[in-house]
């Protein structure tokens, strides 16, 4: 079943790369008593990922908090040391959370699960962006097509917001 509008994020446990090494960082930590913009990715330094999703949230991100965000994370099912890359090698370092989902729990209990492996990518995250208040979800934009970056962009959120 598909996480949905009114629906609180199942817990989960994430690593992230910091200046001090990799930490792990909970839902609870990211969302409790904050409004969040959460969205996934298939996959760090894939092209729509690193051309299009990400560029937008990061080139945005001020305006995005001036909202009344309190943060902004991407989750992608991959490993910490390539989410830590992504983050270092896009700007994003700092900026925002990259978020390690690094087995998939996350994005299989939230029921946002895509099979890439036609595309030589296994399993891996819908493309998807939210809105989360107190780990509530208050809006859920989900791609089509993994090769989209349009209604989860963050063109679209800002419209949201």
């Amino acid at each position: 079943m598909t996480i949905a509008i009114g629906d609180t994020l199942p817990a989960a446990t994430f690593k992230e790369k910091t200046a001090d090494g990799p930490v792990e960082i909970s839902t609870e930590q990211l969302f409790a008593g904050k409004r969040v913009v959460l969205f996934a990715v298939p996959g760090a330094f894939t092209p729509t990922c690193s051309l299009n999703h990400l560029p937008g949230f990061l080139e945005n991100r001020d305006a995005i908090l001036a909202k009344g965000i309190d943060d902004i994370a991407v989750v992608s099912i991959n490993d910490w040391h390539v989410m830590g890359a992504w983050a270092q090698s896009s700007g994003g370092l700092g900026k925002i959370h990259f978020l390690a989902d690094w087995d998939g729990s996350f994005t299989k209990a939230l029921g946002l699960e895509a099979d890439l492996s036609a595309g030589g990518l296994g399993i891996r995250s819908k493309r998807y962006s939210m809105l989360l208040e107190d780990g509530v979800v208050k809006t859920l934009n989900i791609e089509e097509s993994p090769g989209q970056a349009t209604v989860s962009g963050a063109a679209a959120m800002m419209e949201q917001l």
